[in-house]
């Protein structure tokens, strides 16, 4: 009987093929409560003197033997060492990309690089010196209202576009300079097909002794055709802005329809980019410049629109509905 416990007990173990096999096989036959080894010493104290020694000693005996090969058995797994397929694929990992709207950051920077621009960055918390009134935006002038923001506390606010960093870079350099100030806006703007309550902006800066309204023209002709195209065409229609004067609406050709008319541009084959003119006098003289010995142009476009043009986004709000589906086109 004990012979057939270690035939058994020998045949499961050379049949493991996992280690916590091994381990229920040692817990069924050595020291779990109803293993076959205790059953047989509960069984040893039923019978006489005798039989109990005679038994004992050769129960004794079993249990060290299968537990020497409980432990051999378990050793063979704990120092087996797994061989390395190289032949094998290995798992691919799912990378991440860089978002549309990065993209085109990226891009807009990288026209820019190209024309002399350097890239200034600033604070997404300003004040509203630097985010209002040193831009010629009286707090209580009407114009303010398209500025609006979100206010952490007088005077620091969130700033709503990125001419604040213009005013920073005004102050701390000596013309002639020119820069492009890329960042996130805010405004509290409910959130709808074209309105996000945070969104990127791009703002260029030139300013120099002899800065005219042509060379204004000239860079963004040159931007146009980088980005949309190279027979792409731009119209100048005049505009208000607080900061600049004279100032203009800049308009591309349709590159959808080659400037024929489309649902896009609505018919007339031009989408309205961004807004643009010469810096304001009264800007100049907040930085502590010469408004009589300088001059510059400003422009400023936003990034979602770019983007939505570029690639035909129909809803702003594709781009932060983190949809893999969408966001994997890119």
């Amino acid at each position: 009987m004990l012979q057939m416990l270690r035939s058994a007990f020998e045949r499961e173990l050379r049949d493991a093929r996992i280690i916590d096999e091994v381990r229920r096989t040692g817990n069924r036959y050595l020291s779990g409560k109803t293993s076959h080894v205790r059953n047989f010493f509960a069984y040893l104290s039923q019978l006489g003197s005798i039989e109990k020694a005679a038994g004992g000693m050769l129960l004794n005996e079993l249990k060290q033997s299968l537990e020497t090969a409980l432990h051999t058995r378990l050793s063979s797994f704990e120092n087996k060492i797994i061989p390395f397929e190289d032949t094998l694929p290995g798992t691919p990992r799912v990378l991440g990309r860089r978002h549309p709207i990065y993209q085109t950051w990226d891009e807009i920077a990288r026209i820019f690089l190209k024309l002399g621009f350097e890239v200034e960055v600033g604070p997404e918390i300003d004040t509203e010196e630097n985010n209002f009134t040193s831009l010629n935006i009286p707090l209580d002038h009407p114009a303010a209202d398209a500025f609006d923001t979100f206010y952490i506390r007088a005077p620091y606010l969130l700033r709503s576009h990125t001419s604040p960093v213009q005013v920073r870079a005004m102050r701390k350099r000596t013309p002639p300079f020119r820069i492009i100030a890329p960042g996130k806006v805010f405004r509290p703007d409910d959130a709808d097909a074209s309105h996000l309550p945070s969104f990127h902006q791009v703002e260029g800066l030139m300013v120099g002794p002899d800065v005219s309204f042509a060379q204004l023209k000239g860079v963004l002709l040159l931007f146009a055709r980088e980005m949309f195209g190279r027979d792409s065409k731009v119209r100048f229609r005049p505009s208000y802005f607080p900061f600049t004067e004279p100032s203009a609406e800049v308009d591309v050709s349709c590159f959808l329809c080659a400037a024929k008319g489309c649902p896009a541009c609505k018919g007339s084959g031009w989408m309205e980019i961004l807004g643009s003119g010469m810096v304001h006098p009264k800007v100049f003289e907040a930085v502590g410049y010469d408004p009589e010995a300088t001059t510059g142009f400003a422009f400023g476009m936003g990034v979602e629109r770019i983007c939505m043009l570029r690639h035909g986004v129909k809803d702003i709000r594709w781009f932060v509905e983190n949809n893999f589906r969408f966001l994997k086109q890119f």
